[in-house]
């Protein structure tokens, strides 16, 4: 039977289009020493589909400070990252069109594990992912502990508040997943949980089998305890999606526009951006986001 790390470390490690690790490169190089790994995840991954679409990145850095000032950007991005991480940027390659998000190692360690104050970070890397590239064998076997430690998180939660899933493992991460879109304003239908399932259950099932071997205290949490921690988790997710779109507007070119479009596509809107909204982007976010949480685009 595999370990649940050459689980994770098989998937992760896996070939992927030359463009996409191309595009990663380009993407780290104004980052130079400091870039540590580039992880490739998102819809783009499930649907083997990279033209037109906004491939997903997270770039892992050694340091914050360093990372900005060897990229030439503002101190004030640094300790905007640090606040209230990560920081999202808009990228260009070989005409195929990105965003990446840029995270510490010692963020991307937290944010996988159970000290995590949000899900953003554990419910994507609990998925199957890619890393594209890392600076050295060391950086490589950090992030992959990481990507261990986030389906782990992601059970441990789920676990105790998952009826059925004695019956039917996948139920736990079909839980799992839907108690985390419900944790941030997503413009996701409400059948995006399952479809995240249903895009690879053996992978699911496998690593479902590995973590129950390996924690044998996974659904120790209380249900009380547990419902709480969502609670929590659902209040500070959403405040936080709010915060980091109001910083993206000033990371972002276009995030606006970008913000928009998503929504749209996902939840089957016709929003429009103004031309006052595309000048005084983050007045337009505080805007927005209320008329979108009335009329159910985002939840």
């Amino acid at each position: 039977m595999n370990s649940l790390p050459s689980l994770i470390a098989a998937e992760a490690l896996q070939p992927v289009d030359p463009r996409i690790t191309g595009f990663a490169r380009a993407i780290i190089a104004p980052f130079g020493d400091t870039a540590r790994a580039v992880i490739f995840y998102g819809s783009c991954l499930r649907e083997a589909q990279l033209d037109g679409l906004m491939l997903d990145f997270y770039v892992i850095v050694s340091d914050y400070g360093q990372a900005y000032a060897t990229a030439g950007k503002p101190g004030w991005m640094a300790r905007a990252n640090a606040l209230i991480p990560p920081n999202v940027f808009p990228a260009a390659h070989d005409n195929l069109a990105a965003k990446y998000a840029v995270l510490s190692e010692a963020d991307l360690e937290r944010a996988c594990s159970m000290q995590a104050g949000d899900v953003s970070v554990w419910a994507r890397f609990a998925q199957p992912v890619r890393i594209v590239w890392s600076a050295d064998a060391a950086a490589e076997a950090y992030a992959i502990e990481a990507l261990c430690a986030a389906p782990v998180t992601l059970l441990r939660h789920a676990a105790p508040v998952a009826d059925g899933a004695a019956a039917d493992p996948l139920r736990l991460w079909r839980t799992g997943f839907t108690r985390t879109y419900g944790a941030e304003l997503r413009a996701e239908r409400g059948d995006r949980p399952d479809k995240v399932v249903d895009f690879a259950p053996d992978h699911y099932a496998a690593v479902g089998a590995a973590i129950a071997r390996e924690v044998p205290d996974l659904a120790a949490m209380p249900r009380e305890e547990a419902e709480r921690r969502w609670a929590r988790l659902r209040a500070r997710g959403k405040r936080l999606t709010v915060a980091r779109l109001a910083k993206a507007s000033f990371t972002f070119a276009g995030g606006i526009d970008y913000l928009a479009w998503k929504i749209n596509r996902h939840a089957g809107t016709k929003i429009a951006i103004k031309p006052w909204q595309r000048r005084w982007p983050l007045v337009a976010a505080l805007f927005l986001v209320p008329k979108l949480l009335k009329s159910g685009a985002v939840k």
